[in-house]
């Protein structure tokens, strides 16, 4: 059985750092908290659990907090969480079968990251993170902000998920000002630190800024290509909030420039043609968008019910609009199927009681 450390940074993190410890507590073998100031109860919950806590002045960069918390673990692998992730049941003890059963070969170990919830706690937003790491490859998180670790050596992918469970809303302003901290130090950004900028920029409002951005980035020769087709995503939302359905379109378009459509493009595409009431369009795209597989192993960020959920439930009111009922229904039990408690199926289900 290996050993495993788990390291966190934290700061202000009263109301959701004892459910996070509480999840991992006969998990870790040792837990190791990294303090960046805060001044509330953190500190003192945290030692009901762990004697291993350090201060760490905070200087705005993710990676030296992490990296600091990472030197400080004596285990044979190294688990980093965030104080509002939670680890389910079920995930709670494929963990722990994997500590008894994994070949210490291993390097990294991806386990899936996911951050958004539909109402019946089903997620709907994932991806992969290089959640645990042998500690001797004595690796080093790299950027200040969004930080990252290379992977090297033997990397495996294993069906245990990480749910990170907000309750409160981090300064929205936080990582733009790291952003900007780094435009007035002069440093030069990469095309990943490019992509999470317009990001940024976009949670910020500054719409022209971020559209700017976003296309620097596209136009950069290097960068991930999930990275860049999510950002065809974004371009896509920004501009039909502008009401410029064209530029819109076109974003969505682009990303045939990096990689056949994921699912997330499809379905879009679908709602978009369902908007202009362009049935037969929209058809085609919903069912592009259910040949597609989820791939978390990409890499990339997956919008979970556009691979099958969203198009079934809009297949059904494609196919309602074009007077073919039983193709309708048929559709909508296949949405309820995935989400048997959905409002939208609930209520096509009374729709067509009704009809």
């Amino acid at each position: 059985m290996i050993s495993l450390s788990v390291c966190m940074i934290v700061k202000n993190e009263q109301e959701v750092i004892a459910r996070c410890l509480e999840c991992i507590k006969d998990i870790a073998d040792e837990i190791i908290i990294v303090d960046t100031g805060s001044y509330d109860k953190t500190k003192q919950i945290a030692n009901n659990y762990t004697n291993k806590i350090y201060d760490f002045k905070w200087c705005n960069d993710f990676s030296k907090a992490r990296n600091f918390s990472f030197a400080k673990a004596t285990k044979d692998y190294i688990m980093w969480l965030d104080a509002d992730d939670i680890i389910k049941e079920k995930d709670r003890l494929k963990l722990k079968n994997l500590k008894k059963t994994i070949d210490n070969n291993v390097d990294f170990l991806m386990l899936k990251y996911d951050v958004s919830f539909d109402e019946n706690d089903n997620p709907t937003f994932s991806y992969y993170r290089e959640r645990i790491i042998k500690r001797n490859k004595n690796i080093k998180w790299i950027g200040k902000i969004h930080e990252v670790i290379p992977l090297s050596g033997i990397v495996k992918y294993y069906d245990i998920a990480i749910s990170h469970k907000k309750i409160k809303q981090n300064d929205p302003k936080r990582n733009l000002n790291i952003f900007n901290d780094m435009i007035k130090n002069g440093d030069t950004f990469n095309s990943r630190e490019l992509f999470y900028y317009a990001r940024e920029l976009y949670y910020n409002e500054k719409v022209n800024e971020s559209i700017k951005i976003f296309n620097k980035f596209l136009d950069s020769k290097d960068g991930f290509i999930e990275n860049k087709i999510s950002a065809c995503l974004d371009l896509y939302n920004i501009y039909m909030n502008l009401n410029d359905e064209k530029k819109a379109l076109n974003s969505l378009f682009r990303s045939f420039e990096y990689d056949i459509p994921r699912a997330e493009i499809c379905s879009n595409l679908g709602n978009y043609f369902l908007n202009k009431n362009n049935i037969k369009t929209a058809i085609y795209w919903y069912e592009e968008a259910l040949k597609k597989e989820v791939d978390l192993k990409s890499g990339g960020f997956c919008i979970l019910d556009m691979y099958n959920f969203i198009p079934y439930i809009n297949l059904c009111v494609c196919y309602d609009r074009l007077g073919d009922i039983e193709k309708a229904k048929y559709y909508n039990e296949l949405a309820g199927k995935i989400k048997p408690y959905d409002k939208s199926y609930l209520y096509n289900k009374k729709y067509f009681k009704m009809n």
